[in-house]
């Protein structure tokens, strides 16, 4: 995102001297798409003291095959013309005060519910998806709004823009930006027997990629680590650390010619949301990007497990999900006590007409789960006054904290009400679309008793997160032995 932002800013600022014409050509060559295709909307962050609010822009990279071009550089010609995958997404976060910044990419395997979305060209309604399935499959369901939408499904976080860049798209500003100096720990070619891979090629060492080959680094997954989406996140987040150093070094570009080239380029590339549908805009949001030192921007993997070949989210995600709902820095530096969060606006019912699920989540990987939780919770609810509590005993899911689950905000109410009733904190009321009414979830953290206490708050970012600090100029990408040469 800081890339693609700052070369903007760069090509802006560069072809500005063309005019206001010019400049109006440039704001045509933008596409524009909604924002949210989902029905439901995640509130927006409460502002700091200083009235600052947070920032976060989900990047989407298409491997759309509509053009010449995006179908030379794609290759796979059996996908010619077919529904785009949105094969890279990652959250980019930008602090409430301007002073660090978090990126959090999803895997493109990884499974999840998309929710129910409406194209906004033809009014086709896609119906959510029955059970999970692979998050890349959302940009079909209407464009990258139901990407978005499935985001703040997931996660809860309020997303402010989306910025959505195809194949050709990145070559431009690979071009734009100059070498970007990537490391491989072996000589590579990620390039296997039946023709599997992006074609990369480099000699162990450091060197400098742009173009064509800046799109074969950030398109390899054949020859890195254990050949999976995760690994290609890795080395995704690796470039963009280093192009945000060059970046920051040197910015400049002399030739004119080059610099109109590269504006239509990079603008007839983007798809973006109404908020960013200017070239003034995108330069607006470079400025608040270009606050942030490399030394503050962590970039991570979303925490997940294998499901088969696919993987689906792990508790450490809500974990990281949480750190950036409440804007905490996942560089661990300079974080402020957060406010508690604030009571929904919806009302309760009455304790005897709030229906209530209860399961035992108290499963972990070296105990079982402890006998009768469902049933005891339960009827300590109804014991409050909450007679329409149930045991869910057919349900045994793993929580390693107790969870208040509702699934719109017309149960949001209700749900802080079995919170409050049991002493569980606001913060473990959690909306989602995998339940369907107010299910409370009793954690490994209450295996017992009657009386829940919360355990101290962890503002850690999780170890499997796999972080990555953009300061970190040693980085190098391990080579699969496999997918070497010499």
């Amino acid at each position: 995102m800081r890339w693609t932002a700052l070369t903007l800013a760069v090509l802006i600022l560069g072809a500005a001297g063309a005019g206001y014409l010019y400049y109006q050509h440039l704001n045509g060559n933008i596409e524009k798409d909604p924002l949210n295709l989902g029905d439901s909307k995640v509130a927006e962050p409460t502002p700091n003291a200083a009235g600052q609010v947070p920032l976060n822009i989900l990047v989407i990279g298409s491997d759309a095959r509509d053009s010449k071009e995006n179908q030379e550089l794609g290759g796979a010609r059996e996908t010619f013309g077919a529904t785009p995958l949105a094969d890279v997404q990652m959250l980019v976060h930008l602090s409430a005060d301007r002073s660090n910044m978090s990126v959090v990419s999803m895997p493109r395997d990884t499974l999840v519910r998309i929710p129910k979305c409406t194209d906004p060209d033809d009014g086709k309604v896609y119906p959510a998806s029955e059970g999970r399935v692979m998050t890349n499959q959302s940009l079909g369901h209407g464009g990258p709004g139901c990407t978005v939408a499935t985001w703040q499904e997931l996660t809860g976080i309020h997303i402010d823009h989306f910025v959505m860049v195809d194949f050709a798209g990145v070559v431009s500003m690979a071009d734009a930006v100059g070498g970007v100096p990537v490391c491989v720990d072996a000589n590579i070619h990620s390039r296997d027997g039946k023709g599997h891979g992006s074609g990369l090629k480099l000699a162990k060492g450091t060197h400098p990629v742009k173009g064509e080959q800046a799109l074969q680094w950030l398109r390899t997954r054949y020859g890195f680590e254990d050949g999976s989406d995760l690994a290609r996140a890795k080395a995704q987040h690796m470039y963009m650390s280093s192009m945000v150093r060059q970046l920051r070094e040197n910015a400049t570009l002399s030739n004119p010619n080059k610099l109109r080239r590269l504006a239509e380029e990079a603008t007839e590339a983007l798809t973006v949301d109404p908020g960013l549908d200017t070239v003034k805009k995108l330069y607006d949001l470079s400025t608040e990007l270009r606050k942030v030192k490399p030394e503050r921007i962590t970039m991570t993997t979303m925490p997940n497990r294998y499901v088969g070949a696919r993987v689906e989210p792990t508790e450490d995600a809500e974990q990281l999900f949480r750190l950036v709902r409440e804007d905490i820095p996942l560089d661990g530096k300079g974080a402020q006590k957060k406010a508690p969060r604030p009571e929904s606006d919806d009302p309760a019912a009455a304790d005897g007409e709030i229906a209530v699920q209860v399961r035992n989540g108290t499963r972990t990987d070296v105990l079982a789960p402890a006998s009768g939780r469902a049933a005891t919770v339960a009827g300590l609810l109804a014991q409050k006054g909450f007679t329409q509590a149930v045991a869910d005993l057919a349900a045994s899911p793993s929580e390693a904290r107790t969870v208040v689950r509702f699934p719109s905000a017309e149960l949001e109410g209700d749900a802080e009400r079995v919170a409050e009733a049991l002493g569980i904190p606001l913060s473990s009321v959690k909306r989602s679309t995998d339940v369907s009414g107010v299910t409370l979830v009793v954690g490994a953290d209450w295996r017992e008793g009657t009386e829940y206490r919360a355990p101290e708050r962890d503002d850690k970012t999780p170890e499997t997160a796999d972080a990555l600090n953009g300061a970190d100029d040693k980085a190098c990408m391990h080579v699969d032995p496999a997918f070497t040469w010499s």
